[in-house]
């Protein structure tokens, strides 16, 4: 299948700046210029557009630039050329500023108004805080206070996860946001949400009609949704500490992709329409309390073991990272959401870092077919299957049974796969930046997509605080503890491998290979 480039047809947003606090920090250095270098090479940053970079460290435009151009060759999917790249780079500037000094914002009011005699001044501006959330409030209070919003164009305002620490602090958050910004001014980003795959959720479902029919608790027995990582923390270790896998993922990435894949068909493919869906599927998951937590919920520490053939440290080993940390680096859950379409089905989702491969799948299965009957005489048929690869490898396939030819009766697990050319889908932020950019905030979450995933997280970290929830242990380069493995076979399941394990052929599907293991 050809893939068709996401920029066909677009254009580029109104004239405006593009304010970035913490400009030196690792998300700016890995995505952001990667990804507005990438915009501006296909045409589709605004045209005038200003790029201000802010953090702490003094430099000048000349040093700043030098700096991004060595980011951008480093972590772009597309490495800086001589002719696109001075355009861009005659487009970013430097500002230092202190978020604890009031003072410093007027610098950054005053080093804008002095560029907007050499750019052109548009009145639009896009702020994007790429910094730890303790900050948002101050500076959006700031940015109000010191006058730096203009009064003749639009301003947006673009935070990342996590949205506070719990519901009380999230609620705390949003009021100090909401005394200088509405809730449509306000863009959450979760990048999950601009992965190509994660978006062509929506087209298999309602661009399809054979899959409509079977959606729901008469024809699927469970879902499952895998994110898994082989890093370990890195140089995350002080937010991590604090944060550990379930408010890093599960709070976020992982219920957006349960919300894709549950949400009720839209009235109409607009952005309203389809985030109110999504709040639905929120709203009918089940909240377990905190003494219920230990039925459905797992968590894991990795400890020292082997990615790749090379040894790594477990997660107490890491620098930063407490000798006797209680930091989950694992999750696994069993949910349920009582609705009418999905009541009884159960959906399991895992997440953990230092894992055997680097995947994120979804995986739709099927009921299996009668036993003893016709082709499934001994039990053993294989169900049907469809499998959404979100990363790193993108595509999908279905799993049928057929014939294998030239036997009498011998069935076999068969897929229709579609598979994306490598690197060939935009990069996730490059999607959201310019989403956010021309003023389309349908995959940025709403303030009650956040305040509900955080009223289901909450008695989970509870349980996690005081170990009702215990804290099990899995060697790195595995696929988490062994109590994750029962979570689906209490319930007659079994995970499903991910591309890439044992093999990428579908024969290691076959239900008589996992009854052995079961």
């Amino acid at each position: 299948m050809q893939h068709t480039e996401f920029t066909q047809g677009l254009e580029a947003p109104n004239p405006q700046w593009f304010i970035l606090f913490g400009a030196t920090g690792d998300l700016a250095k890995r995505k952001l210029y990667p990804a507005l270098y990438s915009l501006y090479r296909n045409r589709l940053l605004p045209e005038p557009f200003a790029l201000a970079g802010v953090a702490r460290g003094a430099m000048d435009d000349g040093q700043f630039r030098e700096l991004v151009r060595e980011w951008v060759d480093k972590h772009g999917r597309r490495p800086a050329t001589s002719g696109d790249w001075e355009g861009f780079a005659a487009r970013v500037f430097y500002c230092p500023l202190d978020a604890n000094r009031p003072e410093d914002f007027d610098r950054l009011r005053a080093r804008i108004d002095q560029l907007a005699r050499s750019v052109g001044d548009p009145p639009n501006r896009v702020f994007y805080l790429a910094m730890a959330p303790d900050f948002f409030g101050k500076v959006a209070l700031q940015l109000k206070a010191r006058g730096l919003l203009h009064e003749r164009g639009f301003k947006r305002l673009i935070i990342e996860k996590p949205f506070g620490h719990d519901l009380a602090s999230a609620h705390k958050l949003n009021s100090e946001l909401y005394q200088v910004f509405e809730e449509s001014e306000i863009y959450r980003i979760d990048h999950y949400l601009g992965k190509e795959m994660v978006q062509n959720i929506e087209v298999i479902r309602f661009a399809n009609s054979i899959f409509e029919p079977v959606w729901n608790n008469r024809s699927i027995a469970n879902v499952q949704i895998t994110s898994s990582e082989t890093v370990g923390v890195e140089e995350r270790a002080g937010y991590y500490e604090s944060a550990g896998a379930l408010r890093d993922m599960v709070q976020n990435h992982m219920l957006q992709m349960v919300m894709m894949v549950a949400m009720e068909p839209p009235s109409r493919l607009h952005t309203e329409a389809i985030r109110d869906e999504k709040v639905k599927v929120l709203r009918s998951l089940r909240r377990y309390t905190a003494d219920e937590a230990a039925n459905h919920v797992v968590r894991g520490q990795y400890l020292a073991g082997a990615i790749g053939g090379a040894p790594v440290p477990g997660y107490r080993e890491e620098p930063g990272v407490k000798p006797d940390s209680r930091t989950e680096t694992f999750v696994a859950a069993r949910l349920f959401i009582d609705n009418f379409r999905w009541a009884g089905v159960p959906f399991y989702i895992r997440t953990g870092k230092r894992m055997a491969l680097k995947s994120t799948e979804i995986v739709i299965q099927f009921r299996n077919m009668p036993e003893h009957l016709y082709f499934n005489e001994d039990g053993t048929l294989g169900p049907n299957l469809l499998v959404i690869r979100v990363n790193p490898v993108e595509g999908m396939y279905l799993q049928l049974n057929a014939k294998r030819p030239g036997t009498e009766g011998d069935v076999v697990p068969v897929a229709m796969e579609f598979s994306q050319p490598r690197d060939s889908s935009p990069e996730a932020y490059e999607r959201l930046l310019y989403e956010a950019m021309r003023g389309d905030s349908t995959y940025f979450t709403r303030w009650d997509e956040v305040s509900l995933a955080w009223k289901l997280v909450d008695p989970m970290a509870e349980a996690f605080a005081d170990e009702r929830v215990p804290l099990s242990t899995y060697p790195a380069g595995s696929w988490g503890p062994e109590e994750a493995r029962r979570l689906p076979a209490a319930d007659g399941f079994w995970w499903w491998p991910v591309y890439g394990e044992e093999t990428p052929s579908v024969e290691h599907m076959l239900v008589r290979r996992y009854a052995q293991v079961l």
